[in-house]
């Protein structure tokens, strides 16, 4: 009979690992590694500090990084501001102040010409021309409430300019109705449309106009306080970026002569390609840092700051034209219209009267004397105003060239003005209105060269704005990437070039 294998018996119970001891040489050993690190004793051994040379280097690599970061990135953000969001948005609520007093301009020239709708640039033109100016008006208020953003003050001025707009718009349909209803001769305005007129004109010239001007400056001011605050702050971080870099070499170096001095050996490859890639980072990025701030500095100063100003000169030369058919118009208001001409002129260029009286007849002697003999490049300049500052800040070539074709024309249009005044106070107001409006005249022709050349200068002053932002766009391209990618490589080469020397002892 078989018998059948006894099971196999149960494996003994595996005693449990008594507690080590607190004197066991296991605990003695890691207490005493715990007690060298918090008492700095391994700083005393060659492994222990060459992994401090390195942590420094590391530690003082990785601040170059971040101040290189926060300045780069300040960077971007003032090229934005003033290149791309708030700066072309300020110079289009330029265009409020021009598109408003040139529609008071039109319909003042509709209503001289009555009947004769050939007079001028003609009626439809002239219509046209109005409606054209209220268009670019309303996208001008839109660009304004984009701006004005959280600020009330300005929010509720720009509404209160589409408000005035609107009313503007009703008044003068009024006065153009019954101007057509009139269908008197040129420069005969019946009473009734006169006064309907006003009624407008007044409303233009005393709400809607300076609070467009008021809105410019406003936000203007605004780019001009963002422009100072990101420049500083770029130029800050360049002082920061060229100090946390200089740190790095300077712990590079001293790790260099430290393991020269104990190994005895030559210079660390990997070290040395470690400084020169610190010192060429560091070089670099300072050098970006400044020629940012150079490139903003001259889309602001020779750009922006330009535009926006050769634009109110624009827009107050529009309205000082209309100011000539509105004192051909209202013979009741002639005194007020030739003194706001007179202000308007001044504010555009100012010549040195000396101590003449500031009156027109001085005026047009003074501007003939002062802006005749303006030479491009020269900082010497007879004459104030929004030309005068054009004028000591541009140099010779294409700027001082478009600033001298612009005074040219500027004086032709202040001759014709003259003439007409002439005309005007002799009696002869038909051919007053005849030459104010070129139908005998190359008054309108004048005009319009003079704002050609203008326009013109200011297009010089845009290209100088947009070369600028496009410099100062095409220098900080690709380095999102470029500050950390060369920091790793430098800290692989740091850690590369300690590694032999740690290896060595164990």
């Amino acid at each position: 009979m078989t018998m059948s294998p006894a099971p196999p018996a149960a494996p003994a119970a595996q005693p449990s690992r008594p507690p080590v001891p607190d004197d066991s040489p296991e605990v003695v050993r890691r207490t005493g590694r715990l007690r060298t690190f918090v008492r700095g004793r391994w700083l005393k051994t060659i492994p222990g500090r060459i992994r401090s040379h390195v942590a420094l280097c590391l530690a003082a690599l990785v601040a170059l990084l971040a101040v290189l970061t926060v300045a780069i990135g300040n960077a971007r953000d003032s090229v934005e501001t003033i290149g791309h969001d708030a700066g072309p948005q300020v110079v289009a609520t330029g265009t409020l102040y021009f598109a408003l007093s040139d529609m008071d301009a039109q319909v003042s020239n509709i209503l001289l010409i009555g009947r004769e709708h050939d007079l001028g640039i003609g009626y439809d033109e002239t219509l046209r021309v109005y409606e054209r100016r209220r268009a670019e008006a309303d996208a001008a208020a839109v660009q304004a409430a984009q701006l004005a953003g959280s600020d009330p003050a300005l929010k509720r001025t720009v509404q209160e300019v589409l408000d005035g707009l609107g009313k503007y718009e009703r008044l003068v349909g009024q006065a153009m109705q019954l101007d057509a209803q009139s269908n008197h001769a040129p420069g005969e305005t019946p009473p009734q449309v006169v006064n309907a007129y006003r009624q407008a004109t007044d409303l233009m010239k005393l709400q809607l106009l300076p609070k467009a001007y008021n809105i410019t400056l406003d936000t203007g001011a605004h780019v001009r306080e963002s422009y100072e605050t990101k420049r500083s702050a770029v130029l800050t971080g360049r002082a920061w970026v060229a100090l946390t870099g200089l740190v790095v070499l300077l712990f590079l170096i001293a790790t260099q002569l430290y393991l020269v001095r104990t190994f005895r050996r030559v210079l660390n490859p990997a070290l040395v390609l470690a400084t020169l890639g610190t010192l060429v980072l560091t070089a670099v990025g300072a050098g970006l840092l400044t020629a940012h701030a150079g490139h903003i500095r001259k889309a602001k100063e020779d750009g922006f700051d330009s535009i926006l100003q050769l634009s109110r000169a624009r827009a107050i030369s529009h309205s000082a034209f209309g100011d000539e058919s509105r004192y051909l118009l209202d013979p009741g208001r002639a005194d007020t219209y030739e003194q706001t001409y007179l202000d308007k002129s001044l504010s555009v260029i100012y010549p040195d009267l000396g101590d003449k009286p500031v009156n027109l007849e001085n005026y047009y002697a003074g501007l003939e004397q002062k802006a005749g003999a303006y030479k491009s490049g020269r900082r010497d300049v007879g004459f104030l105003g929004f030309f005068g500052d054009e004028a000591r800040t541009v140099g010779t070539g294409r700027e001082g060239d478009a600033l001298a074709k612009t005074l040219a024309a500027y004086r032709a249009v202040q001759r014709n003005d003259a003439q007409m005044r002439r005309l005007a106070s002799s009696g002869n107001r038909t051919a007053a209105v005849d030459l104010r409006m070129g139908r005998n005249s190359s008054t309108i022709r004048d005009f319009d060269d003079y704002d050609s050349a203008l326009s013109a200068l200011t297009a010089v002053h845009q290209d100088v704005f947009d070369k600028a932002i496009e410099d100062a766009d095409g220098g900080l391209r690709g380095w999102n990437a470029v500050p950390p990618i060369a920091a790793a490589v430098i800290a692989v080469l740091i850690i590369a070039g300690a590694r032999p020397r740690l290896a060595e002892f164990r």
